[in-house]
């Protein structure tokens, strides 16, 4: 396996109310270099709009055949339905959590570890400017509409 095929990334999710004005951002490491995803969501939950940051991250994996990836959230919620800890029971979010299932099949080698906030700047810092700038959502990314 060369370096290539390896990444990490730290994701977050903002939403200024829950529901309000809402982004993404992504912070992914890889041979050396840096990437940042971000996205403008529009009027949705702070939950949302992490479940969007790790769809990004693995939709961008699937497409760079990254296929050893660690991702880094400070969202316990995602990391501990991620494991099977914590049902899902929000009906918006089961669409985006099943294609999180499915997304993760592409990638052999994936961890989703649990950080504390202060750990996760990089990516804070990119979901907030996301909001900010009203970034639009990257067009090879497929996110539905998901109310709050």
């Amino acid at each position: 396996m060369s370096s290539s095929d390896t990444a990490r990334a730290w994701i977050d999710g903002a939403a200024r109310g829950n529901p309000g004005d809402a982004g993404f951002g992504v912070h992914l490491e890889r041979d050396g270099v840096t990437e940042e995803i971000v996205g403008f969501l529009g009027r949705t939950t702070n939950n949302v709009a992490e479940y969007a940051a790790l769809l990004a991250v693995l939709t961008y994996a699937r497409r760079a055949g990254i296929v050893d990836l660690h991702v880094h959230s400070d969202s316990q919620l995602l990391v501990r339905q991620l494991e099977g800890q914590y049902r899902v029971k929000a009906p918006h979010l089961v669409p985006m959590f099943l294609k999180v299932l499915e997304l993760r099949r592409a990638i052999p080698r994936l961890k989703v570890s649990h950080v504390r906030r202060e750990q996760n700047k990089d990516a804070d810092r990119l979901a907030n400017r996301a909001i900010d700038e009203r970034a639009p959502v990257p067009d090879w990314l497929e996110l539905e509409a998901h109310g709050d």
